[in-house]
């Protein structure tokens, strides 16, 4: 480390007691919980996904880390590295708390979320240095790489010192995007109990110029805007805003497509809605990679929910990569990347199956806890259809994901689950034009996403199961319907 400054060569003795500390407690690790095919910390706190980037062909994954034990402490950014976005290997922290900007006495301080860009060849990081207490106690920091896996804070952070007024609520997290020769930057904020995405443009990454508020809340939509993610999509000037709002109550997570003025920086909104309906997706973030595809990623985890695994050592995970489409109204597509069919193993197809109403099915080798389902539905004469996963022998242990005809409406009822938070999630979604509704699932051992009618509607969900509880059965109410065609893999683990 003889090339390194004081402070780099702190940083990287941080670095170094990190990665003692998460093998120490990875060996003493309970795996009951831990997923098959899911992006999850080695040992330790996982939140926020941060820097998801594809960068000289490699995709790279941060995320909010404390390696020391598994509940949210000093933040540190962990790293994991993959060349097709299913296969994922994990790398060495890339940032620690260490500066006054981002380190203090209390747990409330660390290298908090934001982004990664690639800066003519070198991989940067965009985070927010956050300490409970200090004044100001958010601001906006860099750090660089010429290896990808190494990072070095810069000398003249803050690169942000403070927001544009002191009187708000939250100032972070920022993601910060490239257009023609302009680096731009949206970070969340709030004032005045409105959340709203602030525009920031530079030249040059290191000196920041405010450009106000692209757009905010109309009241209905949160105090604070959370983890931010402005970016072009579809054609023209057609743009999504990504946000995770904070104190609304119903919703974590809202998307906002429209038409983003670069002259002005402002978003005028044509369409908003959930990008996900599920109880577990937050602080969704995205990338566009080398073909061209907007991919996101989500925390598979909320604030406030029971976590079980956090009593074995390690919490929190990733959602599967999505792509993301824009369709001709502003609504948003999401569907599981293509790569995913990789770890496709032994499979069974069904067509033409007729569900008897208020009967149980289950159908021969269509079981497990790591499984990708497809199953189409034509309702016929019944009123409600769907599916039972998890479910115990005795189908008194299960997860319910029903389709209602007359209220078009599809549910996700999780409170005969097991150890986890119950409850029940529900989305509008209307059948498709040939009378059928398609539920996709990818089942793991703690966890259910849900794509319906082609990634209209997902719904993602943790689910803490007895490690038994693998069945699945069909059902029909209110009349009989028939499974057009069920398709179910089983899937291989990437660990």
């Amino acid at each position: 480390m003889s090339n390194l400054t004081a402070r780099q060569q702190e940083h990287a003795v941080l670095i170094a007691k990190a990665g003692e500390a998460l093998n120490k407690l990875e060996a003493a690790m309970d795996n009951t919980y831990r997923l098959h095919y899911h992006m999850m910390p080695p040992a330790g706190w996982m939140n926020d996904p941060n820097g998801f980037i594809q960068f000289n062909g490699i995709y790279h994954l941060f995320y909010q880390h404390d390696p020391y034990q598994a509940k949210q402490g000093p933040m540190h950014w962990g790293h994991a590295t993959s060349v097709d976005l299913v296969n994922w290997l994990h790398q060495p922290v890339a940032l620690a708390p260490s500066e006054s900007y981002d380190s203090g006495p209390s747990g409330g301080q660390g290298c908090w979320s934001g982004s990664a860009v690639d800066d003519n060849g070198k991989l940067t990081l965009i985070y927010t240095g956050h300490v409970d207490g200090r004044k100001p106690e958010e601001v906006q920091c860099l750090a660089v790489s010429e290896d990808g896996i190494q990072f070095h804070k810069a000398e003249h952070n803050p690169v942000i010192g403070d927001s544009p007024d002191t009187e708000r609520f939250g100032f972070r997290d920022p993601k910060v995007w490239k257009h023609e020769n302009t680096w731009y930057m949206v970070i969340g904020y709030g004032k005045d109990g409105l959340g709203k995405a602030l525009i920031y443009t530079s030249q040059d990454l290191r000196s920041w110029t405010c450009q106000g508020a692209a757009i905010e809340s109309d009241g209905t939509m949160g105090d604070m805007w959370e983890c931010p993610d402005l970016f072009p999509i579809g054609e023209g000037d057609s743009h999504a805003l990504i946000i995770s709002p904070m104190n609304t109550g119903s919703y974590k997570n809202l998307y906002i497509t429209g038409t983003f003025d670069y002259s002005t920086c402002r978003l005028q909104k044509l369409h908003q809605a959930q990008i996900d309906y599920g109880f577990d997706f937050y602080a969704p973030q995205t990338l566009v990679d080398e073909q061209g595809r907007r991919i996101m990623i989500a925390w598979m985890n909320i604030w406030g929910a029971k976590m079980p695994e956090q009593e074995h050592g390690w919490y929190g995970a990733m959602t599967l990569p999505r792509e993301l489409t824009l369709e001709s109204d502003g609504t948003l597509r999401s569907r599981p990347v293509k790569e995913l069919e990789q770890l496709r193993g032994e499979h069974i197809a069904v067509k033409e199956y007729v569900l008897e109403q208020h009967v149980q099915t289950r159908i021969d080798g269509v079981r497990g806890q790591a499984l990708e389902l497809i199953a189409r539905f034509d309702p016929r004469s019944a009123t409600e259809i769907g599916l039972r996963i998890f479910a115990s022998a005795d189908e008194t242990a299960y997860v319910e994901i029903s389709y209602s005809v007359a209220e078009n409406k599809l549910v996700m009822d999780r409170n005969q689950a097991g150890a986890g938070d119950g409850g029940m999630c529900s989305a509008p979604l209307s059948l498709l034009d040939d009378g059928t509704v398609e539920l996709h699932l990818y089942i793991d051992r703690s966890s259910v996403e849900l794509f319906a009618n082609d990634g209209m509607i997902a719904m993602t969900n943790r689910i803490y199961s007895d490690i038994h509880a693998d069945g699945i059965s069909f059902f029909a109410r209110g009349g009989e319907a028939k499974l057009k065609v069920l398709q179910a893999w089983q899937l291989k683990s990437i660990w």
